[in-house]
């Protein structure tokens, strides 16, 4: 049973986001844009909603400096984040949406609510749970009746909270299920550590534990060592094997062997695209894979020929985790659908606007013509500002 997939979010004046939707999200989404044009605050849009759940609100906050940082200059109303999306592909709608301000220097969850819509014939929308600054209702799903909670604080999360009672499965469904993403923030520098022995079932975001997995891996599951070992070949052919030995003083170190030479080499002397490489396709092959994968620029260190078939592994891998990516790289673009890629750009006003290449009548035609999606996004043509509209100028008449 696959886990939920969000179909649509909405984002309201967070930082460059300053009043975004995007509907019709797939399992596979590919961000792009130009630098500065809102796909790494995008990015981060779901960074904060997992630490807010994991850590606290209080904690995602202060990591990114508060509302001053946070707000998007010049404007009024809370930082809104509103996600739709549903537990299972014929499911009902579930939205959630957040709504966050600042007093005294501290986030006070001014909105939360969770709500449920139902088939057409069962009338409006329904909420399970709605709160304002820490105080609020939550429906027991099995009776239909509602509850008054009161929360420590106006900071804290009404679904971290509630979501721990069985009589609440949705909301629970929904912790555990924000709780779980994963964004990749991943450093060749932490992947070259040798770390203490020992089993890890989940690759770290900086990719720091890389050799810990493969030991869980290949004690656990060898075919999906197997499986990555293969992939990674296919990328570099020169590659023989990666494996691991245990250092007298209990740390795991990490060897690579190329197959023209008959010694293996240190972790910290192989290149960096093949240690970024094998932490990708590790991670992508989770016998357990978290239910939302995020990954950041994934081309850094990484040989243009070995994106296509990337981008192929993360739609494979969207079958069982929604998958989402950022990129610069127009090869990795060549092998996505057109309904797979959101392009970002800059207003007139500073913010940041949405476009999608499937809706362009140019860029459709010009796709079943044979053109290449990302050769298309060089060429500009996702960058379709509307024309300015022409002053009507009114003469008087003597």
């Amino acid at each position: 049973m696959r886990p939920p997939v969000i179909e649509a979010i909405k984002i309201e004046n967070y930082r460059a986001l300053q009043d975004v939707e995007i509907k019709k999200l797939k399992p596979f989404t590919v961000l792009i844009g130009p630098n500065g044009s809102g796909k790494s605050t995008l990015f981060d849009v779901f960074a904060f909603m997992e630490t807010a759940f994991s850590l606290g609100v209080r904690s995602a906050w202060d990591q990114r400096g508060g509302l001053r940082q946070l707000h998007s200059r010049g404007k009024d109303g809370p930082i809104a984040i509103q996600i739709s999306y549903r537990e299972q592909p014929k499911a009902n709608l579930l939205t959630y949406r957040i709504e966050i301000n600042e007093e005294r220097g501290r986030p006070v969850v001014s909105r939360e609510w969770l709500r449920w819509t139902a088939g057409a014939a069962q009338g409006r929308p329904r909420h399970i749970l709605d709160f304002q600054n820490g105080s609020g209702y939550v429906v027991d799903e099995s009776t239909g009746k509602k509850s008054q909670e009161s929360l420590d604080g106006p900071d804290r999360l009404a679904v971290n909270a509630l979501g721990q009672f069985k009589s609440h499965p949705r909301v629970a469904a929904l912790r555990r299920f924000i709780s779980g993403w994963y964004l990749s923030y991943l450093s060749v520098a932490e992947e070259r550590k040798s770390p203490t022995a020992g089993p890890q079932e989940r690759l770290s975001q900086s990719g720091d534990n890389i050799s810990n997995v493969l030991q869980y891996l290949k004690e656990n599951y060898p075919e999906r060592l197997t499986s990555v070992m293969a992939a990674l070949r296919e990328a570099v052919p020169t590659l023989e094997h990666v494996d691991y030995e245990t250092s007298p003083d209990g740390r795991l170190v990490l060897f690579i062997k190329d197959s023209p030479f008959t010694e293996s080499v240190l972790a910290s002397n192989a290149s960096d695209g093949t240690l970024k490489l094998l932490s990708y396709l590790t991670l992508l092959h989770d016998p357990d894979p978290a239910p939302f994968i995020g990954i950041e620029e994934p081309e850094n260190h990484l040989y243009n020929s070995v994106l296509p078939g990337l981008a192929q592994q993360c739609r494979l891998s969207s079958g069982h985790s929604q998958v989402l990516v950022t990129t610069h790289s127009h090869e990795f673009v060549n092998s996505c659908k057109s309904d797979e890629v959101i392009a970002l750009y800059r207003g007139a006003d500073g913010y940041s606007r949405v476009i999608r290449p499937n809706s362009l009548p140019l860029v459709s035609d010009m796709l079943e013509h044979g053109a290449l999606l990302g050769s298309l996004w060089q060429e500009n043509y996702f960058d379709e500002l509307p024309e300015p509209k022409t002053p009507v100028i009114e003469v008087s008449r003597p």
